[in-house]
């Protein structure tokens, strides 16, 4: 038996923070008590903060399908490095998790390579059957993901941004009629429904080319963010469906949100560092490294995403990330692919901008408390508490962290947050007790897990 024992740091508790010694016994916390009760082998992390592993819910690993982009390799090195230790991947990868095979040989492939655990998200397309979802569940998934308003090539086995396309090769998007379809499979596994939330009918009247940020704007309108959350939000409350909407932009798509939970919806919300951070005005500056879907909108948006973390009408704080050559985004607007990278840069922007609204604890909340009840990991995971598992982060709140392209992990190097500058730094990561990040160094070992939600049977 292993037991090490953390001494030295102010540690985030489920109480808030203290002074106290953390023991960990076979990669679980065992103790948590006041300084000098504990016993082990000593790690001194004297002067530093002790908090929970982060937990993104929203990444994109690209992998299987574009490993040119990003593979769960590349994917997790930045995890690790970032202070995020469990990472949840998106079904739109190639091929496609909309079975529980395709789930099983996408599991396999990322335990090869993953140096954080993981866990993954299974896609609803518009032909999905309620006999599907059970084997998904079954196999593992954390929960299922509708992307409204994409299409599925079905020879290709890829989700797709198609509007108005005609090609017979392209499945009809999921829309409101297959999640009411699908509904009462949902409600009876007690997994969350993720959406894209952008209504198709509303970018199809407001598409146009990209000459200008503007033009980005108009072209995905708020309106369609507002609309898709509204719709969906009546479905679920029907049939009883914790509905999860994935970054949220926009204050009228948050009102719609706000509106939905008044009248009765079990929904929770997620929004990205990107809209908390940036503003259409910061286009100028980093060019397409700021193209993504939704976009990044007005300053009033911003303050409106802010005041809903500080009142918790936000629980969860994930970063989308989503990665490509960074040759491709080098390409103009018009053709520069939407996403950026970010999973390495969460714990850190959250960070300062919790000691912004005047309490930094704030973010292991919003990047590990919050997405660990999402993802059915609440009882193993989120907290530095006993019985749980030993994800730890070292972070030095008397150093400063600019994030630069050199230091970034993932393939894409150039992001939305770059050269943002923060108040603290990561020392060193820890997975189930043993340290996969310190001192600027990975380990070598792919040492993740697939992780599961509880409560959901085995096949």
């Amino acid at each position: 038996m292993t037991e090490l024992l953390f001494r030295g740091a102010t540690v985030y508790t489920p109480d808030g923070p203290g002074e106290f010694d953390v023991t960990v016994s076979d990669g679980v916390i065992t103790s948590v008590g006041p300084r000098g009760s504990g016993r082990g082998k000593a790690v001194d992390v004297s002067g530093n903060w002790l908090l929970p592993g982060g937990i993104d819910v929203h990444v994109h690993s690209r992998d299987p399908g574009f490993p040119d982009k990003e593979d769960f390799g590349t994917l997790t090195a930045a995890a690790a490095a970032g202070g995020v230790t469990t990472v949840v991947d998106m079904p739109n990868t190639v091929p496609a998790v909309d079975s529980a095979g395709a789930l099983e040989s996408k599991a396999a492939l990322a335990r090869s390579r993953s140096r954080v655990d993981f866990g993954l998200w299974a896609l609803i397309r518009s032909s999905s059957t309620a006999e599907q979802l059970v084997e998904l569940a079954s196999a593992g998934a954390v929960g299922f993901k509708a992307y409204l308003g994409y299409s599925f090539s079905v020879s290709r086995k890829q989700v797709l941004h198609a509007l108005g396309a005609s090609d017979p090769d392209l499945e009809a998007p999921p829309d409101y009629g297959t999640l009411t379809r699908l509904a009462p499979a949902i409600a009876e596994l007690g997994l969350p429904l993720v959406i894209h939330a952008e209504d198709p009918g509303i970018l199809h009247a407001f598409r146009r080319p990209f000459e200008t940020y503007e033009d980005v704007l108009e072209a995905r309108p708020a309106e369609a963010e507002s609309v898709a959350i509204s719709a969906t939000a009546s479905v679920a409350r029907q049939h009883d469906i914790h509905l999860h909407i994935a970054h949220v932009s926009s204050a009228l798509g948050l009102q719609a949100a706000e509106e939905a939970i008044a009248a009765g919806t079990r929904l929770t919300l997620e929004t990205c560092p990107q809209y908390l951070w940036r503003t259409e005005a910061d286009f100028a500056r980093l060019g397409t490294a700021m193209k993504m879907n939704p976009p990044v909108r007005r300053a009033s948006d911003q303050q409106a995403l802010r005041d809903a973390l500080r009142r918790e009408v936000i629980s969860v704080v994930a970063t989308d990330h989503a990665p490509h050559t960074d040759d491709e985004k080098a390409q103009d607007l018009e053709h520069a692919p939407p996403g950026t990278p970010g999973v390495q840069t969460l714990y850190l922007s959250c960070l300062e901008l919790a000691r912004h609204m005047g309490d930094p604890w704030l973010a292991a909340r919003w990047v590990s408390e919050g997405p660990a009840a999402l993802a059915g990991l609440s009882e193993s995971k989120g907290r530095i508490a006993p019985g749980y598992d030993a994800d730890l982060v070292v972070v030095d709140p008397t150093q400063s962290t600019t994030f630069s392209p050199k230091a970034m992990r993932s393939r894409q190097k150039h992001g939305a947050l770059q050269g943002l500058k923060v108040s603290f730094a990561i020392t060193s990561v820890y997975l189930r007790g043993v340290p996969i990040y310190a001192n600027g160094r990975l380990s070598t070992r792919s040492t993740g897990r697939m992780v599961r939600p509880a409560g959901v049977p085995i096949a």
